[in-house]
């Protein structure tokens, strides 16, 4: 599932150059988001209608789905599938444990249990072999999660998912318009859950999220339970709950569907720029993508001196996150489940201690970037000074 990316955990209160920047994407749309805004509250229809079939219908041909079902959150996204697909109370769902929490969340709010995996330390995607020693015989679903942004190598899952039965339900929540050999994510034959987050590539105004898949029987299902069980109104087939994608977001969300390509390859432009400004340096990079194969939500490098670091660019009024600093499985919600504490996960914990997010967005400058990789490179060559190091710990250096 996703971060919440709006709160980077900062600690500047008004940073120069933000970790993310939703006003300035607001004020290059403005006027064609308060016209259809407008539109919906002139027409009175603020649940359902045309705005949220227009957006459904635009957003299954974008991914190459042939359903594409709107929900009020990502979470929720995937909390409708499992019901839809049976999932319960006995059931194990397998879930890499450096997702943001409410991946697993959303395995318990249908009553099973989520089984957590170790990741791959230069993708930071669920790992084959830790996946595989997860299944047991309670084992029924498996959740790839496509983390940052980076479409997920699914080999290893359909291999896995195939010798063992179990179902694939994948967690794109970070990954609108990334592809995999050419297939967007979330035009396969398996259900993919999104988040329209603020902060997302595509993002709403307030919370929101879809289901995309190509099975209708699956679809009408989702369908049915984020509208309280009811079909048609007044007529409960099943116990559901509320979920549902509002009038105004679905209006927006077209609005945006529209550039996301266009920002995604701002993105990309962006994080060509970081991975040239800062390969020298000792940071660790992120693994390079096949074109296309990443959309750059989240930039994230590695260094064992993360907090030093930044604590130093904070200094200079450049905003950072962590995504994310505690494994789900180390998480206090989850102790019951018996881990052995640190040492059980071992890739995903250490990842937790070195991954720092930089800011990426398309609304971010050249000459900010290029004043993040001058920031980044004055740390690195300080920290080569003898003692800088143990001196800056212990507030002897400025």
């Amino acid at each position: 599932m996703t971060p919440n990316t709006m709160k980077a955990d900062s600690f500047i209160s008004t940073p120069r150059i933000p970790f993310l920047d939703l006003k300035a994407q607001y004020s290059s749309i403005r006027d064609e988001i308060e016209e259809v805004v407008h539109d919906v509250l002139k027409s009175g229809h603020y649940i359902g209608g045309a705005r949220l079939d227009q957006f459904e219908e635009e957003f299954a041909r974008y991914v190459g789905a042939r359903y594409a079902v709107g929900t009020a959150s990502g979470t929720t996204a995937l909390e409708l599938v499992m019901r839809a697909l049976g999932l319960g109370r006995g059931d194990e769902v397998i879930v890499p444990t450096n997702s943001f929490f409410a991946t697993a969340e959303a395995v318990n709010n249908v009553g099973a249990t989520p089984v957590f995996a170790d990741v791959d330390p230069d993708t930071f995607h669920m790992d084959a072999a830790s996946m595989e020693q997860c299944i047991t015989g309670r084992s029924r679903a498996l959740v790839p999660v496509h983390l940052y942004g980076r479409a997920m190598d699914m080999t290893a899952v359909v291999r896995l998912a195939r010798a063992h039965g179990l179902m694939v339900v994948e967690d794109a929540c970070q990954a609108h318009g990334a592809r995999l050999t050419g297939v967007r994510v979330g035009g396969a034959d398996w259900p993919a859950c999104f988040s329209f987050y603020p902060g997302k590539n595509l993002g709403a105004y307030g919370e929101g999220g879809a289901v995309t898949c190509n099975d209708a029987e699956l679809a009408q299902s989702i369908r049915i339970l984020r509208d309280h069980g009811s079909p048609v109104k007044y007529q409960h087939l099943v116990v559901g709950t509320n979920s549902r994608l509002d009038a105004i977001q679905a209006a927006v969300l077209s609005v945006k569907l529209r550039r996301l390509d266009d920002w995604n390859r701002r993105r990309a432009e962006l994080a060509g720029i970081y991975f040239r400004g800062l390969g020298e340096t000792n940071l660790i990079m992120p693994a390079i993508a096949p074109e296309g194969g990443h959309n750059y939500h989240l930039f994230v490098v590695r260094t064992s001196q993360r907090d030093l670091l930044r604590k130093f660019l904070a200094e200079r009024g450049i905003e950072t996150g962590i995504h994310y600093p505690q494994p789900i499985h180390l998480t206090p919600a989850y102790q019951a489940l018996g881990y052995p504490g640190r040492g059980s996960l071992p890739v995903a914990e250490r990842l937790a201690t070195e991954i720092l997010s930089l800011p990426i967005y398309p609304e971010l400058t050249r000459e900010q970037t290029q004043e993040v990789i001058l920031a980044v490179r004055e740390f690195d060559d300080l920290v080569r000074e003898p003692d800088w190091i143990f001196n800056k710990a212990h507030g002897q250096v400025a």
